[in-house]
């Protein structure tokens, strides 16, 4: 019996949202390195996109390209697939990984947060699949949707969030039985990876709200980004018969909230 494992990405193309920083950056990375094409959208970090480019097309000649778009302007967004497109005239990946994410107390919430944490979190990864899909299914492609272990465990103060990563994981299964069998869509619910810095203050977690989120997982440690973009690679290149679920990475914290 012989054993054909693809170990490559050679000729596919992937567009990252949020890709010039953070997660977004090391899944690039990843896919990358096993062959992928990548597309590096940004929305204002255009000097981190350029340098994740420039690096990525040092390591491959013209295997690397960077699109700015805000992923709020709905109407542009199928645009900016038909150009992702245009790069290398196919798309076979779409990670939807830009976020907004800040606490929204009750009491506190008006139209401008809902809009914003409801647009970036779930309306533009819908319209961007929405758009893509036609173009996905010429090569049997796949989605990825980052999603959140919030999604089904509340986290305090950030309800608009929750809902909208809520929304977000049953998209992943909607899609996945709408856009099957052409196209595979999963997601991935990352816990204590990278610590958020606070939107309206720029100051970061304290100390000791960190050490309890790692003492509730059952590693007893913080994930990496690394964690994400490996996942992320299993789920485009090893696994074909998977479709329409999420992959907690979050060293057993969920099973303690």
């Amino acid at each position: 019996m012989s054993i054909n494992i693809e170990t490559n990405l050679n000729q596919k193309v992937a567009l990252i949202t949020g890709a010039a920083q953070r997660l977004g950056a090391m899944t690039a990375r990843f896919l990358h390195a096993a062959g992928a094409n990548i597309i590096i959208h940004y929305r204002h970090s255009e000097n981190p996109a350029q340098q994740l480019c420039d690096e990525l097309n040092q390591l491959r000649e013209n295997s690397a390209q960077i699109i700015q778009a805000d992923l709020l302007a709905v109407q542009e967004l199928a645009q900016l697939i038909k150009d992702s497109h245009s790069f290398w005239s196919r798309l076979d990946i779409l990670v939807n990984n830009a976020s907004s994410f800040y606490p929204t107390p009750i009491g506190q919430v008006d139209l401008e947060v809902w809009d914003d944490l409801m647009g970036s979190n779930l309306k533009a990864p819908f319209f961007l699949s929405q758009a893509a899909s036609n173009y996905l299914k010429e090569n049997m492609g796949c989605i990825v949707n980052i999603v959140d272990i919030h999604a089904t465990r509340p986290m305090a103060e950030h309800s608009v969030y929750n809902m909208a990563k809520a929304g977000l994981a049953m998209q992943v299964k909607t899609m996945a039985r709408e856009l099957g069998p052409e196209i595979r869509v999963n997601g991935i619910a990352p816990g204590a990876i990278l610590w958020p810095v606070e939107a309206d203050d720029n100051k970061p977690m304290n100390e000791q709200l960190k050490k309890n989120i790692i003492d509730s997982t059952y590693l007893k440690r913080q994930g990496t980004a690394e964690d994400i973009a490996r996942t992320a690679l299993f789920l485009v290149k090893d696994a074909p018969y998977i479709t329409g679920q999420i992959i907690a990475v979050d060293g057993g914290r969920s099973l303690s909230i």
